[in-house]
């Protein structure tokens, strides 16, 4: 009966694997995809792995929804992969040449935009839509 009890209320905390974000992203070419990665934490967005990442047409709307996650805070890295080669090209000073965006359409100082402007908060559905640039 303790571990029932403990197992609810570890469930109450963490909050209902039932919330989405729906992403839709505006983008100015129909070639390739738009390349999606969706983090959890701070420390995963820094360098860790993604909770989840989906590759999405460019041709059309181009929208990414992922599904059943526990309701908390999230951010999102993006890139149009124009050519479609599977990666975000670089010029040789290690500049992206391919349009990318945040979520909440973070901008980055000399770098990818910081945690604290790209996180938002999931419970139930969540969606934005963002400009990639």
């Amino acid at each position: 009966m303790i571990a029932f009890a403990s197992a609810l209320l570890l469930l109450t905390q963490t909050g209902p694997a039932g919330s989405s974000v729906v992403l839709t992203f505006e983008t100015g070419a129909q070639t390739g995809s738009v390349m999606v990665a969706l983090y959890d934490s701070e420390a995963a967005y820094e360098g860790g792995p993604a909770v989840a990442r989906m590759a999405v047409p460019a041709s059309g709307e181009v929208v990414a929804r992922f599904e059943n996650l526990p309701a908390g805070d999230y951010a999102v890295k993006a890139f149009h992969d124009v050519n479609g080669n599977g990666e975000m090209d670089q010029n040789p000073f290690g500049m992206p040449t391919e349009p990318y965006a945040f979520s909440n359409n973070a901008v980055g100082n000399m770098g990818p935009a910081r945690w604290a402007r790209a996180r938002f908060p999931v419970s139930g559905e969540t969606a934005q839509t963002i400009v990639i640039r």
